[in-house]
């Protein structure tokens, strides 16, 4: 009987300490989720003017607070839903004033300035976009005559853009201003790929799962044909961080 008594006890007390330490390592995961989105690459080069508040609860986040635009709103909770262990984002973030009205040219410039700044391959810190009844102008330097083209190509492919007049300079000594071999989070990673693939109209409408490891993304989901499916893995490749592309979509 005593024995009996004793394992009672033992297995109560286990069940006691396994009860305290499940709240303690959901606390430690949703510390991390936030402390991770505090440090990510984007909300430190993209979001780091914007008051964005952070609550996570057994890996259901909710974001509260003020961000300048649309763009930030989108991409705080993109690269929020990256983070391993979160289940669901609820995006409460507001715009502070009033967002440009969709389609405008004030919401284009946007749209194309937020593409341009994911890709590697050009220099969105060297580029001036204008925008008039829906055409885009570029002026600025290039470091070359194929940047300059693929400026021009990102540009054009933004959903919403009628046509690109390209007035960049060519210029040798003109440099990327992205730091080569920059390590960035899986986490912005994902942000990046996701928000480039529905701002471009050729991938806008392409159901995409995306995630990444060490930088290497992998694109699951359905292209409607091989040339959609091949320039996902172009634009996916050119994202900053990107190390390599592995694309499992399906053609249709």
């Amino acid at each position: 009987m005593k024995s009996i008594y004793r394992l009672a006890i033992i297995m109560a007390a286990a069940m006691a300490l396994l009860m305290l330490s499940v709240p303690l390592q959901a606390s430690q995961m949703d510390d991390r989720i936030v402390s991770t989105a505090r440090n990510s690459y984007m909300f430190k080069n993209f979001l780091q003017n914007d008051d964005i508040k952070i609550k996570s609860i057994d890996g259901a986040v909710t974001l509260t607070g003020i961000v300048a635009g649309n763009f930030n709103k989108s991409l705080a909770a993109e690269t929020v839903a990256g983070i391993p262990n979160v289940k669901r984002v609820d995006n409460r973030l507001e715009i502070k004033g009033a967002p440009p009205t969709a389609n405008s040219d004030a919401w284009l410039r946007d749209k194309v300035k937020a593409t341009l700044m994911f890709h590697r391959s050009v220099s969105a810190g060297t580029t001036e976009v204008d925008v008039k009844d829906g055409i885009v102008t570029l002026r600025g330097n290039a470091g070359s005559e194929a940047q300059k083209a693929l400026t021009a190509e990102y540009a054009r492919d933004v959903e919403g853009v009628k046509s690109v007049n390209n007035e960049m300079i060519v210029t040798k000594g003109s440099k990327n201003t992205k730091t080569i071999g920059e390590t960035i989070d899986d986490a912005s990673i994902i942000a990046q790929v996701k928000i480039t693939l529905l701002s471009h109209r050729s991938t806008s409408a392409i159901n995409t799962k995306v995630e990444a490891k060490r930088g290497v993304v992998t694109l699951y989901g359905k292209a409607s044909d091989s040339a959609e499916k091949n320039l996902a893995t172009k634009l996916a490749n050119d994202i900053n961080g990107v190390k390599g592309v592995n694309n499992r979509m399906t053609v249709e």
